[in-house]
This record gives structure tokens, C-alpha cells and sequence, in this order.
């Protein structure tokens, strides 16, 4: 190469990392003084709100309607960039006056604890764990019916197999791990979570702007349009998730989301392993359709599976098909006594 070619490279180099470092300064710029990163959030359900502090998930938000008498059913939300228990609320309104009804911020999203930590499959089953404890603690041990969203449903799968007496029965949304993709049979309570990306991510001084960038409103419409398959998006919860991301430490758990430490290994596993009468439901329109290994479990007698012309969150596109099916599965199961600690 010639002087003048190295010469003319030199220059473009320079000028691509001034580039570089201006471009990321004025995104810090912009995330530090055009964000909001303490939005008013109200919560996100009617009824109770609490803080539990447990020893192995830290603060977890927890909230409840205990008006009605019967079998305690918890919801659990999904896991993106802004989940939280707004996700459930179709479902929590819909059953609050005629059962006690509970549900879940997972840890790292909503009013539970955000703090930089590892999150993983392990942490969120650890929250389920003491949810489910408080839970029955409340209701005279009795176990619960459970209700998981998306990849949250192979969370709920390994908590009922590791206390299978504290379910009488799962309920599936559209859950994670029967796709070609994030299928699992790898190795047991595992995670696909890369640690370099995680921390490169989830670092001071671009980790939050980036977070910031990743979670603007027109964004997050484009990312809830891909669930529901349709540009009919839920305004309110579009609102209230972007009141949810930009809160303190937000991005912590995102970015574990991101790095693949939130993705077990072993999913496709875990729901083959299930024993208790599971009902699932998923939507056929949108990104999230690919259910080929569903047959693996479709017809074992404990399983119902059904399909609604919805994208990934039919409870709030056709609420009242979802509660008709979930109730019937329930009907079918209400002659088994519900199992109590010996």
C-alpha cells in the first residue's frame, strides 16, 4: 500500500471513530437530558399491592383480589424489554369477583427489584416459588390453579415440577419452547445467555441510553405490533409499558433478556415431564405462530391445547374465547380434589 493509500485510510479511520464517539455522545446527551427515566407508574392491577422480600428473588411485587372464595389462581406475565403485570390484566379483571386472583411482577420488571444482577431462569422460578408460598400460606395450603405467559410458561413448568403439590393445574399463553428455534433439550436448568454481551450491554455510559433508545414509543409499538400480529395494538398497554420502561434500573433485566440469560435450555423438556392437567392456547397471526413441536404433548390426556385466529395475546384480542376455554378445561378438572401438604 502506498503512502498516500495509508494516508487516505488513516483519515478514514479517524473520521469514522470521530463519528463514532460524537454519535454515542449525543446519545447520552439526548438519554440523559430528553428522557424521563421516573415516570409516574400507578399500578398496574385493582385490588392489593405489596412488596414480598424473599431470600432468593429479592423484592417482588405481588398483587391481589381476595374478595371471592375458591381455588387461588396466579397469572404471570411475559418476558420483553417492558414486561410487567399489565400483561395479565384481561385475565386478573375477568376473574377477581369470582375467585381470589393474584399476579405477578417478575423480578427485574414492574415494581419488583431492579437492581444489576444475573437475571435467569432460576432467579424468575425462584420468585414463582415465593409467590406460590405466600399464596397458599393465605388460602390454608391448598394448591393453586397458575397462568403463564410466553417464555414465562416454561418458568411455571420447572416451579410446579420442583413442587408439583402446590398446582392443581397450569394454563399456557402462547408459551416459548415449542419452535424450531428455542426449543429445549439441552441441559437441565440452563440458560443460553452469552456473559460478554450481556456486559457490554448492560454498562456505564451507553448501557441505559442504548436501553433508552431500544424502548422510545414508536419502537415499542413496532415490537407489540409483531405479537399481536396487527397494527390493533392494546393503547393501554403500550402506555403503561412505557411508563414501565423508564423507571429506575429498567434496562438490567432487558438486557439479560437480550444476552439470552432468560432463555432456558431444557423447555421443550420440562413440558414433556408435566404431570398436572395443563391447558394451552396460542394465536395463529403474527411472529410468534411456529409451534411445530407442539404434537410432542398435544395428545397426552393431561394436556388440552387450542388455537385462536390471534396473535401472541389473545387475552386481550378475544378475552371472552379465552375464558371459555380456560374455564371448560377447569370444568373438566373440577372433580379432582386439590392436593394439600401431608
Amino acid at each position: 500500500m502506498g503512502s498516500q493509500s495509508r494516508h487516505s485510510a488513516g483519515r478514514f479511520a479517524a473520521a469514522a471513530a470521530l463519528t463514532l464517539v460524537g454519535s454515542a455522545a449525543a446519545l447520552a446527551g439526548w438519554s440523559g437530558l430528553a428522557v424521563n427515566r421516573r415516570m409516574r407508574l400507578p399500578p398496574a392491577l385493582p385490588g392489593r399491592h405489596e412488596r414480598l422480600r424473599t431470600r432468593r428473588a429479592g423484592e417482588i411485587s405481588l398483587y391481589g383480589s381476595t374478595e371471592a372464595e375458591g381455588v387461588p389462581l396466579l397469572l404471570i406475565h411475559s418476558i420483553n424489554a417492558a414486561a410487567n403485570a399489565y400483561e395479565v390484566r384481561p385475565l386478573y379483571l375477568r376473574y377477581r369477583g369470582t375467585r381470589p386472583v393474584y399476579a405477578l411482577d417478575l423480578p427485574g420488571f414492574g415494581f419488583s427489584e431492579r437492581s444489576r444482577r444475573w437475571y435467569t431462569p432460576r432467579l424468575m422460578v425462584e420468585a414463582i416459588h415465593a409467590a406460590v408460598d405466600e399464596i397458599r400460606h393465605r388460602h390454608g395450603g391448598w394448591a393453586i390453579d397458575a397462568l403463564a405467559v410466553s417464555l414465562s410458561a416454561s418458568y411455571l413448568a420447572r416451579a410446579s415440577l420442583e413442587r408439583s403439590d402446590a398446582y392443581r393445574s397450569l394454563a399456557l399463553i402462547s408459551p416459548t419452547g415449542f419452535d424450531g428455534r428455542l426449543s429445549g433439550d439441552g441441559p437441565p436448568d440452563g440458560h443460553r445467555g452469552r456473559d460478554w454481551l450481556r456486559d457490554a450491554l448492560d454498562r456505564p455510559p451507553l448501557g441505559r441510553p442504548l436501553f433508552d433508545a431500544l424502548v422510545t414509543r414508536p419502537s415499542m409499538r413496532f415490537f407489540l405490533q409483531k405479537t399481536f400480529g396487527s397494527s390493533a395494538i392494546d393503547e393501554g398497554l403500550l402506555a403503561y409499558d412505557y411508563a414501565s420502561a423508564h423507571q429506575p434500573g429498567a434496562e438490567h433485566a432487558p438486557w439479560c433478556f437480550i444476552a439470552g440469560h432468560l432463555f432456558p435450555t431444557d423447555a421443550t423438556r420440562l413440558y414433556e415431564r408435566l404431570r398436572l392437567p395443563v391447558w394451552m392456547v396460542h394465536g395463529t397471526r403474527g411472529d410468534f405462530v411456529d409451534y411445530r413441536l407442539a404434537p410432542r404433548v398435544a395428545d397426552r390426556p393431561n394436556w388440552r391445547v387450542e388455537t385462536l385466529p390471534t396473535g401472541a395475546f389473545p387475552h386481550f384480542e378475544q378475552p371472552a374465547a379465552v375464558a371459555a376455554g380456560y374455564d371448560a378445561f377447569l370444568a373438566s378438572i373440577i372433580r379432582l380434589p386439590a392436593a394439600r401438604p401431608a
